[in-house]
């Protein structure tokens, strides 16, 4: 089952939010996240807040979830209406999961419609969905394309048939790329295809395999993450067993060198540790949203969301979320309202995962000694630093963890 969420102050029922965290709504980026929790199978590494049909049973579908998803959207607006500004449009949308693209065209675009009938979207809004690659098809990219969607990230994960059952992953090896070709031949210019490396019995050749079909696809953005092995999945049972072993950090930087290198030989520049794009209009603006310190309302059963400082999560269950909100109240779980030092931790964490780096005077003292270390230890670059940025070199994004420490020790 999906993992505990994490405690915090009681969240009001209502869903009402101090006034600190309205003020300068809409000076910062907004976005809409969708969570959508269904799956038809789960995958052995996950930990998301996933439940199959079995799981559910009666106790919630696609289209409860629909309704409860309609009255959070309308609530959010009632709630930054509370504000002084009037409640922003929504510059960007990310429909997640889970697995999006098994509500179909049609109920996607019922998504959007809820979101345009509360918040509104803006001009020009990014407006994305998860998809996996064996639940699309060329008439279901020509649908979401038709309600609005702009672009579309699919799982691939890897093109090893060996890998992919490690994985638990259902599609076949050619189908994400397929699926890649139907999204832009419906008129997609954005599309992002998602790896995964260090799967235990993956080898160098099978990722170099996976990137060659990457470029296959003619996609503008990939993102890339190394396998982690989070408690209480299948996988983790494994690594405890001794079915597999756990990835090793040496090879995972080995493995991160090879995608970075051939990434970069066919145009993709990095512009976060774990994505890369073609150029700045491929770049994810949600996720950008969220390593800036943006704003997002957060939608559907367990989806955590961000304004002004204050942090919530949401219940976890669909059953209960749909129940919640037919009740007139807010799903929230809990909240946390961000001090200063904390905001400012987070955007050290955040910002230096950037290619732009997070500014100097953030730091306090003792970090901009650490800075000068980073730079003498070859993990920070000279020439940024002197210009009053913290910038990763390439050996630093390795070690982007160690550093954010350093920074904040």
């Amino acid at each position: 089952m999906p993992s505990q969420l994490p405690d915090g102050e009681p969240a009001p029922n209502d869903g009402s939010l101090p006034e600190s965290a309205l003020t300068g709504l809409g000076l910062r980026p907004f976005g809409i996240y969708v969570h959508v929790p269904f799956c038809a199978t789960r995958c052995g590494y996950c930990d998301f807040n996933t439940y199959t049909a079995d799981e559910l049973g009666s106790s919630g579908g696609f289209d409860s979830w629909l309704e409860g998803l309609r009255a959070e959207l309308d609530l959010g607006a009632r709630v930054l209406a509370a504000g002084p500004r009037a409640v922003p449009k929504a510059e960007t949308v990310f429909v997640g999961g889970g697995t999006p693209s098994l509500l179909g065209a049609e109920r996607l675009g019922a998504v959007l419609d809820a979101i345009r009938a509360s918040f509104g979207l803006a001009n020009e809004a990014e407006i994305t969905t998860e998809s996996n690659p064996e639940s699309t098809s060329p008439e279901f990219f020509a649908g979401i394309r038709d309600a609005g969607y702009t672009r579309v990230s699919l799982g691939m994960q890897s093109a090893a048939e060996h890998v992919l059952r490690v994985l638990d992953r259902r599609h076949t090896p050619g189908r994400p790329v397929e699926a890649a070709t139907e999204a832009r031949a419906a008129g997609f210019e954005h599309v992002n295809l998602d790896l995964i490396y260090g799967t235990p019995g993956e080898t160098d050749d099978d990722l170099r395999r996976s990137l060659e079909a990457v470029r296959a696809g003619g996609v503008d953005h990939v993102s890339a993450y190394s396998l982690i092995v989070e408690d209480g999945t299948p996988m983790a049972r494994k690594v405890r067993r001794g079915d597999v072993p756990m990835p090793d950090p040496d090879v995972l930087a080995d493995r991160y060198e090879i995608l970075d290198r051939t990434l970069s030989e066919a145009g993709l520049h990095w512009y976060e540790v774990s994505n890369w794009a073609s150029d700045s209009a491929a770049e994810c603006r949600h996720n950008l949203g969220y390593w800036r310190g943006g704003d997002w309302w957060g939608a559907g059963p367990g989806a955590h969301s961000h304004v002004g400082g204050v942090r919530w999560w949401n219940v976890k269950h669909p059953a209960r979320y749909a129940t919640a909100l037919a009740g007139g109240e807010s799903p929230a779980h809990a909240r946390e309202v961000l001090g200063v030092e904390d905001r400012r931790v987070e955007r050290v964490m955040l910002e230096l995962r950037l290619a732009g780096g997070v500014p100097v005077d953030v730091l306090d003292e003792s970090g901009v000694l650490a800075a000068k270390q980073a730079v003498t230890d070859g993990l920070l670059r000279a020439e940024d630093l002197r210009a009053g940025r913290c910038v990763l070199t390439d050996r630093g994004r390795l070690l982007a963890d160690a550093v954010v420490h350093a920074l904040l020790a």
